[in-house]
């Protein structure tokens, strides 16, 4: 009996583990769209795997102990395990815990990856081989379908006293505002309804390699932040709308100012994810913070003149050492007036490697939940009467996920609105939608209750 051309004798399977954030799991996608390439095939699970990778995050020491247990994890159910990611720079700890692990490598270490894996679990060969599509970059797809991460660029110049990003990832590398592009555009043809821009600092864009400008399209566009946002407003889908595409980490520095009008006329989302980290001026010089906060303010009441519906999301520490009382009063305040629409705060954690942990007056785990507290309590009334302020609305929404019909024949759906990212934000709950809805597709809802950080809303008739 003849073997069927779509199969591949004793084909390798992978299984993958990805933890931390987007930028990793934009990591993932590239690994595996390269093994796929090489003839591998995917495990769903520990048992069907000859080979589990497991890619860390290494960020804090709770993220740490997470892709330590993770490894485990994998080692416990199938026993070949080979580590990559940003924990992977710290191999001696890996291997102090782990022993068995096969191989480790670093972050975005993608032919060392590759390489590890052809070792311990080396592709068939065989006649099938050369007949497996070659897939661009990002063919294989960890997030659903309709929404995408874009990475533009990988490392860090800042050298932020409580982050050890440089270490783990190097310098800024940019990648060219050509290959950007086209991978946007395969991205929006393929199905994807909603580009999400990440780097580790998206506003310096271009700046090693002096904004360079490429050919797109018979013009010439520069390796900017405001050149990549302008281009990627003129995207269209297969149906002829304009995807969502929304900038995250964008450190706020002038020449943000210039994409805001870009929101108002609907070429962008109207949402930016800036990460303040803190507004005491004291604090903020402690923690070597590359941008300037005074006119922050000034700044955001001016967005918002031009384009109302814009929403901020930010992140903030608390419990920085050397931060006062009379400093986190400062920030409360400031987070009043400011009027963020999402906000996240942490804990201080010393990182190892982090300059921050040489400094003086370490804030005590006490008073640190206590500041937790109330940053949440604050920011959370804040968020619930921003979100009440929208009931009545209709508001376009994207959806994540419909359900199943209830015992009376109805179907709910998940969904977000242009303020929301993915399993970050809040989320729109809809009730009573068509058996045809499907993930992906943008409808407009109405409005009709909310609490401190979701919406709740039918759609429109």
């Amino acid at each position: 009996m003849n073997t069927p051309a779509t199969s591949i004798p004793d084909q390798k399977r992978i299984g993958m583990v990805s933890l931390g954030c987007p930028k990793a799991l934009v990591d993932s996608e590239r690994i595996l769209t390269r093994l796929r390439a090489d003839g591998y095939a995917f495990a769903e699970d520990y048992a069907g795997a000859d080979v589990v990778l497991v890619n860390t995050c290494g960020f804090l020491d709770s993220a740490k102990e997470e892709s330590l247990a993770a490894i485990g994890e994998a080692i416990a159910e199938n026993g070949r395990v080979i580590v990559t990611g940003c924990m992977g720079e710290e191999a001696d700890a890996i291997r102090a815990a782990h022993p068995q692990v096969l191989a480790v490598t670093g972050a975005h270490q993608y032919e060392q990856v590759v390489e590890a894996v052809h070792t311990h679990a080396p592709p068939t060969q065989g006649p099938f081989v050369d007949l497996i599509p070659q897939p661009s970059e990002n063919d294989i797809k960890l997030t659903p379908r309709h929404y995408s991460y874009l990475k533009i660029s990988e490392g860090c110049n800042h050298s932020c006293a409580f982050c050890i990003i440089p270490q783990l990832r190097g310098k800024l590398a940019s990648r060219r505002i050509d290959a950007v592009l086209r991978e946007a555009e395969k991205l929006v043809a393929a199905g994807t309804r909603e580009l999400l821009i990440i780097s580790q600092d998206t506003s310096a864009y271009g700046v090693d390699i002096r904004h360079e400008s490429r050919d797109w399209k018979g013009n010439p566009v520069r390796a900017h932040m405001t050149d990549l946002a302008r281009e990627l407003g003129g995207l269209r889908t297969p149906e002829g709308t304009p995807p969502w595409v929304s900038l995250h980490y964008v450190y706020p520095y002038p020449h943000v100012d210039q994409v805001i009008p870009l929101m108002a006329d609907g070429l962008l989302t109207p949402y930016l994810d800036i990460p303040f980290q803190h507004a005491s001026p004291k604090v903020l010089k402690l923690m070597k913070r590359p941008a300037n906060e005074a006119k922050v303010l000034e700044r955001l009441k001016s967005w918002r003149d031009i384009c109302p519906d814009i929403a901020i999301r930010s992140s903030f520490v608390v419990g920085f050492p050397g931060e006062t009382e009379e400093d986190f009063q400062y920030l409360l305040n400031w987070l009043e007036e400011a009027q963020l629409d999402r906000v996240g705060a942490f804990r201080f954690e010393p990182v190892e490697g982090a300059s921050a942990n040489a400094l003086p007056d370490p804030v005590p785990e006490a008073i640190k939940e206590e500041r937790y507290a109330r940053i949440m309590e604050v920011t959370e009334r804040i968020s619930a009467a921003k979100l009440a302020a929208k009931v009545g609305r209709t508001l376009p929404v994207i959806i994540d996920e419909v359900g199943e019909p209830d015992e009376d024949g109805d179907i709910g759906a998940t969904g977000r609105s242009q303020a929301d990212a993915p399993q970050i934000d809040g989320a729109v709950y809809l009730r009573n939608v068509p058996a045809s809805l499907a993930p992906g597709a943008i409808v407009n809802v109405t409005i009709e209750d909310s609490d401190a950080h979701d919406l709740y809303g039918v759609i429109a008739g």
